[in-house]
C-alpha cells in the first residue's frame, strides 16, 4: 500500500484536517486511528513521543489494511537516523517540530514526504530550499494567524499545516484558513482525556466528523 507524495498533499488540502495522536498501548493506538478512520480522517500523523512509539507505530502499520485509503505518517522525529528508521518501518511521511536538513536528504533517498517545523520565514525558505512541500508552522499558538497573513505575500506559493494550539471551533479554525493555512493539525483538543478515559471512540468519531464538516465549510465561505 503505497501513496505518492502528491497525493498525501492533496489528501491534506482536500480534509484540511491531520490528526496527531500517540498512545504507549498499541490495541488503544489501533482503536483511535479506527474512530478517526470512520470519521473522515485520511491522513494521520502518531508522534514520536512515547518509550516504545516504534513498536506501536509497527503494529499500526501492520494492522493498515483495514483503512485501505489512510496514510499514516510519524511526527516528532528529530533525526536522520530516527527518519530512515520509521520509513524502513512503512511511515508514509516524516513530521518534525523542527527543521533538520539531514532529514531532507534521507527522505529524498526514500522519495518520502518531509514537513520540518518552521517558527521563522528564514527557517522557511530554507525548509523550501531543502525539498520541504508542506511546511509545518509551529507553535501555532505562538505565532498566531497573523505570522501566516504577514508572510505569505513574502512568499505566495507556500502551503502551510499549523500545528499547536489549533482549536476545534469556527473562531480559531477560521482565523487559520483565512491568513492562508493549507491544513492544521490538532492533537489534545480532539483526543481529549475525558474521551480517551472513557474509551468512547464513537464520540471521538462524531466529533472529528463535526470537525472536518466546519473545516469544509469555513474554506467554502469566507468567515
Amino acid at each position: 500500500m503505497k501513496f505518492s507524495n502528491e497525493q498525501i498533499v492533496d489528501t491534506m488540502k482536500q480534509t484540511g484536517v491531520v490528526p496527531l495522536f500517540t498512545h504507549d498501548n498499541a490495541g488503544e493506538a489501533q482503536l483511535v486511528i479506527e474512530a478517526a478512520y470512520r470519521g473522515g480522517v485520511r491522513v494521520f500523523e502518531f508522534t514520536n513521543r512515547k518509550k516504545n512509539s516504534f513498536d506501536v507505530f509497527t503494529h499500526l502499520i501492520k494492522n493498515r489494511a483495514q483503512y485501505p485509503e489512510l496514510m499514516i505518517g510519524i511526527g516528532t522525529v528529530m533525526d536522520g537516523a530516527t527518519t530512515k528508521k520509521f520509513i524502513e518501518a512503512g511511515a508514509d511521511f516524516i513530521i518534525s517540530p523542527i527543521l533538520k536538513p539531514e532529514m531532507a536528504e534521507v527522505c529524498k533517498a526514500h522519495n518520502k514526504l518531509w514537513m520540518p517545523g518552521c517558527a521563522t520565514l528564514t527557517e522557511i525558505v530554507t525548509a523550501k530550499e531543502h525539498g520541504a512541500q508542506v511546511i509545518k508552522v509551529f507553535p501555532g499558538s505562538v505565532l498566531g494567524p497573523g505570522f501566516v497573513s504577514a508572510i505569505m505575500p513574502v512568499v505566495p506559493d507556500l502551503q502551510l499545516m499549523i500545528t499547536g494550539g489549533v482549536e476545534p471551533n469556527e473562531k480559531n479554525l477560521s482565523a487559520w484558513f483565512n491568513a492562508g493555512s493549507m491544513c492544521v493539525g490538532m492533537g489534545s483538543q480532539l483526543f481529549t482525556k475525558d474521551i480517551l478515559a472513557a474509551k468512547d471512540w464513537l464520540l471521538l468519531e462524531n466529533n472529528i466528523r463535526e470537525v472536518l464538516a466546519l473545516v469544509q465549510r469555513l474554506r467554502t465561505v469566507k468567515v
